[in-house]
């Protein structure tokens, strides 16, 4: 079992990037190459999603007065429907580009799985650099107050699905930032993508559970000793990802939303940098 040290390290690690556009599994990604772990492995994809579910509730927490503002008697309808609209896009979308990367990049390999790009760190650095210049653009531009649309909740639902198979390229920072150049109001762009996130993440954490029960199936490791690590890693993911949502908020007010766009070039140099010095 991991040890308690490295769930909590990768617990703040994930707890604070997560809800900050810089890619928290980029960072979680690292930090387990650098301890020696393999992200690829059932157990750690699982323990990300665990991560990804304590920051989970904190969201739930930070944005359910904002959110009941939207599901009021004459906003639930549409907002829900953006919701539906933006999801079923990313479902779609995510689903093929699976398929597609599994039957490309990894054709001919048995039993390839599309978790095998998370422990890809050039793939990684190439992404957190990309993503960093949508966040810098899209941090220029003035938001023109415009409420949500089909239209631009397909369009942000079809980037969540890009965001997906590519560790790196956050899905935060990529979804709200596409929210600010379709002209939505910067704190509506954090309240939908986040609530997306909150749909998102019940699914993966089904799909990783059951991907680790089959990885261990025919071994006598017990279950629970691999379900702890993940639930301790929620728990201390859950309050880094409070103090993080404080911090994203306050400089979206502010208008610094570009200024994280820095960090993910920083942070795609240092992921190429530890790329030379593991290898």
């Amino acid at each position: 079992m991991t040890p308690i040290w490295q769930i909590l390290l990768l617990a703040l690690i994930q707890g604070f990037a997560e809800l900050l556009p810089v890619s928290s599994s980029a960072h979680v990604i690292v930090a387990e190459k650098l301890l020696g772990i393999n992200p690829s492995a059932p157990e750690m994809t699982f323990l990300l999603v665990m991560l990804h579910t304590g920051t989970m509730f904190a969201v739930l927490l930070y944005f359910s007065k904002r959110w009941l503002k939207l599901l009021s008697a004459d906003k639930r309808n549409a907002f829900l429907k953006h919701l539906a609209i933006a999801t079923i896009a990313t479902g779609v979308l995510g689903m093929i580009l699976k398929k597609l990367i599994e039957k490309t990049i990894f054709a001919g390999a048995p039993k390839a799985e599309i978790e095998e790009l998370f422990s890809n760190l050039p793939l990684i650095a190439f992404a957190l650099a990309s993503v960093g210049v949508v966040i810098f653009l899209a941090g220029r531009k003035k938001s023109s107050h415009e409420t949500l649309s089909s239209k631009s909740s397909l369009l942000i639902g079809l980037v969540q699905g890009i965001c997906l198979p590519f560790r790196g390229f956050s899905r935060s920072g990529a979804t709200i930032s596409t929210g600010l150049f379709l002209g939505i109001s910067r704190e509506l762009a954090e309240e939908f993508s986040f609530a997306l996130a909150v749909i998102l993440t019940p699914p993966v954490v089904v799909r990783e559970l059951l991907r680790l029960v089959k990885a261990h199936a025919f071994q006598d490791t017990p279950l629970s000793n691999l379900l702890l690590p993940g639930s301790l890693g929620m728990l201390f993911s859950f309050f880094a990802g409070l103090l993080a949502l404080r911090w994203l908020s306050s400089w979206m007010e502010r208008g610094r939303w570009q200024w994280f766009a820095y960090y993910c070039f920083f942070a795609a140099a240092v992921v190429v940098a530890v790329n030379f010095a593991i290898k």
